[in-house]
């Protein structure tokens, strides 16, 4: 009697998750194309971290190379590069972060208070179709406007009387261009995630306040902004999570030798020395102390969030 009940608990089991497994079969097949894509081209490069700990050479197995511990990680940071990369990345991740998260969060607030329902799908739209420009015609488009012989901009500028600038060999200029161009591209389709928390707030809260008399600002201060803390606070811990990781397409078809004072991040250090350079076991030891460090943002990130407001992510 002991052994039986066991198996039959056994046997219910397996037969409620075959049950649930039948009845949402098009969700798991929906699911399985990115369960697979993340299987295949995210957790199992990660055996390949081994070799930023051996002397990798090609053509010998990634597990096959001569062990040599942490000499990479050292020779990077005793490199002349390891502060220049280190800096200009986290200069324009944080330049990112506090510039271009607010913006998504004030036009979100913006675009909720227009009554037109006709102007408002407008404004929604034109703000969304920067997102859709690929980075290559992006760029483009920036040399074109930015170019020191015929650009848009200096033209411009020589109207009223300045002097040419030359922004894309500038190194002064390049974070300002990218910073700024990636807000442009970006924080109307970022919005789409807030105008959908404030639409979920309870109607009656604004009614209370009119009852009250506050002010638009107000209402915005005190019903709608706390309102969508939770969302707010969890888009922000998985931004920290990604602040030494400025997006590589960009800056490479953006940067030069001239601007490299400036411009030259982790990711593109990485590929100098691992593609072009062909040492492979330095730049996978940069990448991976990348990865780490953007790991250990998100857990500070989360854990002070969860003590400080009971937001977090887990």
């Amino acid at each position: 009697m002991s052994t039986a009940t066991p198996a039959k608990a056994k046997n219910e089991k397996w037969a409620n998750i075959k049950k649930i497994v039948y009845r949402d079969r098009y969700l798991f097949l929906m699911f399985a194309p990115i369960f697979i894509y993340y299987i295949v081209f995210h957790y199992l490069p990660m055996t390949g971290a081994i070799i930023a700990f051996k002397d990798y050479k090609p053509g010998r197995g990634i597990y096959n190379g001569e062990w040599v511990g942490l000499k990479w990680f050292i020779q990077y940071f005793k490199s002349p590069y390891a502060f220049r990369t280190i800096r200009n990345t986290v200069l324009i991740s944080f330049y990112q972060i506090a510039i271009g998260f607010p913006i998504p969060i004030l036009f979100a607030v913006c675009v909720t208070e227009i009554k037109q329902m006709a102007f408002r799908r407008v404004v929604q739209t034109v703000s969304y179709l920067p997102h859709f420009i690929s980075t290559v015609v992006l760029v483009g488009m920036m040399k074109q406007m930015f170019t020191m012989n015929n650009g848009i901009v200096n033209k411009f500028v020589v109207m009223f009387g300045g002097d040419i600038i030359n922004f894309l060999n500038d190194p002064a200029w390049f974070r300002t261009m990218y910073v700024g161009s990636g807000i442009w591209q970006s924080f109307g389709f970022s919005s789409i995630i807030y105008i959908a928390a404030i639409t979920g707030i309870d109607p009656t809260l604004y009614e209370a306040g009119k009852i009250d008399g506050i002010t638009k600002f107000k209402e915005a201060w005190y019903i709608t902004l706390p309102m969508i803390s939770q969302t707010v606070v969890t888009l922000f811990i998985l931004r920290l999570g990604n602040i030494l990781s400025v997006g590589f397409e960009k800056v490479f078809l953006m940067y030069s030798p001239a601007v490299y004072e400036t411009a030259d991040v982790i990711s593109t250090y990485v590929y100098r020395k691992g593609i072009e350079s062909t040492t492979y076991s330095f730049a996978s030891a940069v990448g991976l102390f990348n990865s780490v460090v953007n790991f250990m943002f998100v857990f500070i990130a989360n854990q002070i969030s969860r003590k400080l407001t009971d937001s977090s992510l887990w």
